[in-house]
């Protein structure tokens, strides 16, 4: 990629995000991804699986009795081993980590941290939750392992307080703080206390600590999203709260003092831990808020931001951290509802990003980012070269493979948006070979691009082999992924493939993915031909079986029966009448779903979906107050393919339009069908109403 091409990129991703002409020398700032140099290749040798493994074996651990000053000197070590990581320099950092993890909660969560990520990026970055296949299961075993051990190192400097007179009033003052807490961060106390009754630094850095193991630790089990992972998670969630909380608390009682009682790594771990607990609890749906809360108090989303950005902006010991938890919340909503949030967040996403960079220009993690940021807005040509410098900047090092492998599904994604469906085919056949994610949706969709290509017994062939790569896995169910994509398979065989022309697989996905918003209006015009082609197919045959039964008394053959195929192709029409700037010619193709309902019997998640094309619909023709109740109605619907993902991408909406001021109370259902009455407040018009 020439400079001049460079530069042009860099000037339309500025203007996209409103930063001036007069301010481009000033922010010269490293978004534009960089070729590797043969300074960055200077790496240790991750060959072995030993250099690979990160193990942490509890040694004597004693509590730090440092001043604040002097801890700071002492955790440079680890600032600088963070610097190598997101340098990728990995081994390096790894080995610095390791100096002294048996004995020092900071060293060893650094350490652990490593872990953590590598699994975030198995799991969050392949846009499903519960689909880990069985190399990310042994890096999230490895990461469980690694922060247990570290919770024990801190535990352990937080027990030897208990033999030490001098500091035997803090266990009676922590149990008292426990006892009487309030259920948001405590509030500073009128009058200040004397410096000797604060607890010490040490403590209040193991407490901090502790609580970001048992953090980590929840946001693991909350992934796995089963119902023991929910309850595993609040109570880790719990745990560190308490801790971060009373740390806060008398980080607030010392007031303008704190530096001389707290050390500036303990207050951004701090901030890091209570910011990451309200970002991530405020996207979460009720449902499972219920089951992961038991704190008694409601998630504050911009007490998050805010903690958060005070955290990054400290340049500490967790302000990489923060970053990353920023970076991976705002490029992730966006993805869950482009159309709705992509406006709210893109912008502040690109300047974090571009901050960020200006410390790490080639960090492969930010380059991942730049890559999710970039299709965010709508430049794929940037997010490809994101992506691959991503991958050749891991190489040769210890996080190469789980790099390698997600650069490479995003870049399959990217080839999906652009229509190249040979080069996506390849990309899933990789994938699935290397069991990424889920091998059996690779399979599948490497099946689902050569449908789209037109090679029918190409895409039979391997959709055959779908079944033999579904693994049973959390108690013996199956992840949604991967019962979605057998239910499907198994519905083709049924029917000898013949249905295949009443279904599009790969457009399916798409829609339910999200991914039509990044899709030029060409290649969507051409696929809702597409889709008219397979409804017109469906009308036919069903013409057909109708006049069959006009020959012939009580006919052997059933009643015409194809209301799972139109309800799909009418959510994927709507999905993209949507995107093409068309809500309301989305109303007749939403109102059959619904009429029908009770008909659907295998693709339940058409229903739910539909309305959230609704909503869709009525936030285009700014009818919000309709798109919240919409998509209350969609709440209603359980137990159906991506229920997870749906109430996520709801949850989400409806925060939004509650923060735009759209909270008129939810209407009371007269009976079923009434329930999904909604009257478009619009001029009297020959178009029908998006009424049942």
């Amino acid at each position: 990629m020439s400079e001049q091409k460079i530069e042009e990129i860099t000037n339309i991703l500025k203007e996209v995000v409103g930063i001036s002409s007069e301010d481009r020398d000033l922010n010269k700032k490293k978004f534009i991804p960089h070729p590797p140099t043969e300074e960055s290749k200077r790496k240790a040798d991750p060959g072995n699986s030993a250099a690979n493994l990160i193990e942490i074996t509890k040694g004597d651990v004693l509590l730090s009795r440092l001043t604040p000053r002097e801890q700071e000197r002492e955790d440079e070590a680890v600032i600088k081993g963070l610097e190598h990581l997101f340098d990728n320099e990995f081994m390096a950092a790894k080995t610095i980590f390791e100096e002294k993890a048996d004995c020092d909660p900071l060293h060893a969560l650094a350490l652990s941290s490593m872990a953590f990520l590598k699994v975030i990026k198995h799991v969050f970055f392949s846009h499903n939750f519960k689909a880990v296949m069985t190399s990310a299961e042994q890096d999230q075993t490895m990461a469980l392992n690694a922060l247990n051990t570290t919770y024990d190192i801190a535990n352990t400097q937080l027990e030897a307080t208990k033999t030490t007179p001098k500091i035997t009033g803090y266990f009676s003052g922590y149990y008292n703080y426990l006892k009487n807490k309030d259920t948001d961060i405590p509030a500073p106390l009128p009058t200040p206390r004397e410096s000797g009754d604060y607890p010490p630094n040490g403590v209040l850095r193991a407490h901090v600590l502790k609580a970001e193991c048992c953090l980590q630790i929840a946001i693991l089990q909350l992934l796995q999203e089963s119902v023991m992972g929910y309850v595993k998670c609040g109570l880790n969630l719990r745990r560190a709260y308490s801790s971060y909380s009373y740390v806060w608390a008398e980080y607030q009682k010392m007031g303008a003092d704190h530096s001389a009682f707290m050390d500036s790594d303990t207050i951004s771990g701090v901030q890091f831990g209570i910011g990451s607990v309200h970002l991530v609890l405020s996207a979460l749906p009720a449902k499972i808020l219920k089951a992961v809360s038991a704190f008694g108090w409601k998630p504050d989303k911009q007490l998050g931001f805010i903690l958060l950005n005070q955290c990054a902006e400290s340049k500490r010991v967790r302000s990489s951290m923060a970053t990353v938890m920023l970076m991976t919340y705002y490029t992730g909503v966006i993805s869950f509802a482009p159309q709705i949030l992509s406006e709210v967040y893109r912008k502040t996403a690109m300047n974090i990003l571009l901050d960020a960079q200006k410390h790490h220009p080639n960090s492969a993690l930010y380059l991942f980012f730049a890559g999710r940021v970039a299709r965010n807005g709508l430049d794929l040509p940037l997010s490809a070269q994101s992506f691959l410098y991503a991958a050749e900047t891991s190489r040769g090092e210890w996080a190469e493979v789980a790099f390698s492998n997600a650069c490479k599904f995003e870049m399959a994604i990217n080839h999906m948006i652009t229509g190249n469906w040979s080069h996506a085919a390849a990309s899933f056949d990789y994938l699935c070979d290397q069991e990424y994610w889920s091998a059996a949706f690779c399979k599948y969709a490497q099946g689902a691009c050569y449908e789209m290509m037109g090679e029918r017994t190409a895409a039979i062939l391997i959709f055959a082999n779908v079944p033999h790569l579904v693994v049973k896995k959390l108690g013996g169910r199956l992840s949604d992924i991967d019962s979605f994509v057998l239910r499907k398979v198994t519905m083709f065989q049924k029917s000898g493939y013949q249905n295949l022309d009443f279904y599009s697989p790969m457009l399916e996905f798409m829609c339910i993915w999200n991914l039509f918003p990044y899709v030029s209006h060409n290649l969507l015009k051409i696929a809702l031909a597409r889709v008219e082609r397979s409804l017109f197919t469906i009308q036919k045959v069903e013409q057909a079986e109708q006049e069959q039964r006009m020959k012939e008394l009580a006919p052997d053959t059933p009643l015409p029966d194809y209301f799972d195929e139109r309800a799909s192709l009418l959510v994927i029409k709507s999905s993209i009448l949507n995107v093409l700037g068309l809500p309301d010619e989305t109303t007749l193709d939403i109102n059959w779903i619904l009429d029908h309902k009770e008909c659907i019997l295998q693709d339940t998640w058409t229903v739910p979906y539909a309305l959230w094309e609704a909503g869709v619909a009525c936030w285009a023709l700014d009818l919000k107050s309709k798109s919240k109740q919409v998509w209350e109605m969609a709440l209603d619907h359980g137990k159906h393919d991506f229920e997870h993902r749906l109430a996520v991408r709801l949850n989400l909406a409806l925060t939004l339009s509650e923060e735009l001021g759209y909270n008129e109370p939810k209407s009371e259902p007269v009976d079923d069908r009434k329930r999904y009455s909604v009257a478009l407040d619009a001029p009297p018009t020959t178009t029908p109403t998006l009424s049942s």
